[in-house]
């Protein structure tokens, strides 16, 4: 089925020949947000338990390591300058780009998958297992994602960077419906009780939140999620 959603036209972006400084600065949240949830049980107790000093102790280090690496260039965005303006060129994708897209695909999916199974129990058993759910299954869901990752096999995170016109609407759909779908879980979480029908409303609430994203996604309603045709030079984040 041919694509009907927005497109972009490279020929038509500004074309952006250094980063300022304030815009550096600002992609250097994302990747502290992104790095922050890589212990998903750690994180599980920040919003079970309140921010603890396990909590603490990794922030510091993750404030520390992505400090230094937008200090020197080495995170997405805060480059100093753009390193893809051609999306369709056969560019080597550098290390760094391609291991923190892997850790936010990692950060965006087993969240998001891992919080459809804990409701989906929920409503199936009247029973939350979710603690148990992170404790056992956070890692090797993580590991198979990183692993996929470090194989090139997903989106954003090939050794070259032909695809970024495509491959960047794919990350950032799934970025909204994840994000989206679960601060919508977490309102009606904190809400409603712990009973077998707000369970169901719960679940409800999140596979329609997930499933509208997607679809504005693919449509091009969100932003950074229209394919990029072919043309003259462009400037990917």
């Amino acid at each position: 089925m041919a694509y009907s959603g927005k497109v972009e036209y490279a020929e038509e972006r500004k074309l952006r020949e250094r980063n300022t400084r304030l815009y550096r600065l600002a992609h250097w949240p994302i990747w502290i947000w992104v790095f922050f949830l890589a212990p998903g049980p750690l994180v599980f107790s920040l919003f079970a338990h309140g921010f603890g000093r396990g909590n603490f102790i990794w922030l510091m280090v993750v404030l520390l390591g992505t400090g230094v690496a937008a200090l020197y260039g080495q995170l997405p965005g805060a480059e100093p300058k753009p390193y893809i303006l051609r999306f369709d060129e056969d560019k080597p994708n550098p290390l760094y780009r391609r291991v923190c897209y892997t850790f936010a695909w990692s950060a965006a999916l087993t969240f998001a998958l891992l919080n459809l199974a804990g409701v989906t129990i929920a409503v199936a058993t009247g029973t939350w297992y979710m603690q148990q759910i992170y404790q056992y299954a956070y890692f090797p869901l993580s590991a198979a994602i990183l692993l996929l990752g470090a194989a090139g096999r997903l989106p954003r995170v090939g050794r070259s960077t032909r695809g970024e016109g495509t491959e960047r609407r794919y990350f950032y759909g799934t970025v909204w419906a994840a994000v989206v779908a679960q601060a919508l879980l977490m309102a009606v979480w904190k809400t409603l009780p712990a009973a077998r029908w707000a369970s169901v409303v719960k679940l409800a609430v999140y596979v329609v939140a997930l499933a509208v994203m997607a679809v504005l996604a693919y449509r091009g309603k969100l932003l950074r999620t229209r394919p990029i045709l072919p043309g003259e030079s462009m400037v990917a984040d």
